[in-house]
């Protein structure tokens, strides 16, 4: 028989219903089990963190460093350009919006801590560097290892960031519906969960509106540039996202996302390069994904969020993200460090990004993918013009 298969936000969504739900019956004991998992995890979390963005970020920055080329300099300035002006339209709508529609009162520690259950045992596992340490080195190395002749340090450090793409997605991934299913039964326990939820709810229909403005903007500015209707345009790339709704995946939807940008007329040669490069290096519905999350549990720890924060965590995030694997939820795990390091996330704070992020994981890819054909045609735009 055909194995059935659960994708990770079907999953996350049912650990949630189910910590909701038997929170309030489960016996005291049954729950510690959930806290002390958690525990467990969140130090595992932390340790892994500054491994991700070490074994990550610099490869994806050697790869593309070795890609000599006008065309790849382009690309990569447009795409880098559109997920900064997503990460900073969905911080000023954010910003606008979101103090009157987020209750201050609700505490994230309160609500992610089990009242009087404490674990039954902890392990402390201490990271081998900090974040920031990590992101610093990762850029040396990456930058070194783009301008060497030789590639065998390249190699070694492939073979590394292959085996934190597996600790992703055959254990951190895998983990994530149990972590977040001990997170909302301890708010059930707690009396919390309603509150959170609520803003939950608020908070993803704002950014379910900025991902579709985002969209807008991109095939205006796309159809502004190759005089034609922005709209007919954007439309002819709704295969490639519900193809990405389906998959939560950029790189498995770069077929559909290949042909529908070459049935609006961008050349083979320029959707061949573009696209395939694009699925790896634009994110800007991931990016104004994490700014709105991690805004909005700002605010609701009353903590401050002014524009020179945020300003350089989007620059820094959008270089990151870069380095986000292609499997579900892998975005969120290559953020983690940049949230920690220049936002002061908690582990708390940590926790409920991931469970609101990968609520949305499907929206922000299709936006991904998406923006990737407005890209191609702006530019097959420019560089038609310059020949």
């Amino acid at each position: 028989m055909k194995q059935l298969h659960i994708g990770l936000l079907p999953r996350v969504i049912i650990a949630i219903a189910l910590g909701i739900f038997v929170g309030n019956y489960l016996p005291a004991g049954v729950i510690r089990l959930f806290v002390t998992f958690n525990a467990l995890f969140g130090e595992f979390l932390g340790f892994a963190i500054p491994l991700i963005i070490l074994g990550l970020v610099a490869v994806a920055i050697a790869d593309i460093g070795n890609k000599a080329g006008r065309l790849l300099l382009i690309t990569v300035a447009v795409a880098y350009g559109s997920t900064l002006v997503a990460g900073f339209i969905s911080y000023f709508t954010g910003a606008a919006l979101f103090p009157t529609m987020i209750d201050k009162s609700v505490s994230l520690d309160a609500a992610t801590e089990t009242v009087g259950l404490l674990p039954y045992f902890k392990v402390a596992i201490p990271p081998v560097m900090d974040v920031m340490t990590a992101l610093v080195l990762s850029f040396m190395l990456g930058l070194g290892m783009a301008s060497l002749q030789s590639n065998v340090l390249k190699e070694a450090c492939r073979d590394f960031s292959q085996i934190i793409t597996m600790v992703i997605a055959k254990v951190i991934v895998p983990l994530l519906p149990l972590y977040i299913f001990g997170i909302f039964l301890g708010m059930a326990h707690n009396g919390q969960v309603y509150p959170v939820l609520t803003v939950f709810v608020r908070i993803i229909l704002v950014i379910f509106g900025i991902h579709i403005f985002v969209l807008l903007l991109q095939y205006a500015i796309a159809g502004i540039l190759v005089r034609r209707n922005p709209l007919k345009l954007l439309y002819r790339m709704m295969p490639a996202y519900f193809t990405a709704l389906g998959t939560q995946s950029s790189a498995a939807t770069i077929p559909v996302t290949l042909a529908q940008a070459i049935r609006n007329g961008v050349s083979e040669k320029i959707a061949g390069f573009v696209i395939p490069l694009c699925a790896t290096i634009h994110l800007s519905g991931s990016t104004l994904k994490i700014v709105a999350c991690a805004l909005a549990l700002m605010i609701m720890q009353d903590m401050p969020y002014d524009f020179s924060m945020f300003a350089g965590f989007i620059c820094l995030l959008g270089i990151t993200m870069v380095a986000a694997p292609g499997v579900p939820g892998g975005a969120i795990m290559a953020a983690l460090g940049v949230l920690q390091s220049v936002l002061g996330f908690d582990e708390a704070a940590q926790a409920l990004m991931i469970a609101l992020y990968i609520a949305m994981d499907s929206f922000g890819t299709a936006c991904n993918v998406t923006g990737d054909g407005a890209i191609a045609l702006a530019i097959d735009s420019i560089l038609k013009k310059e020949d």
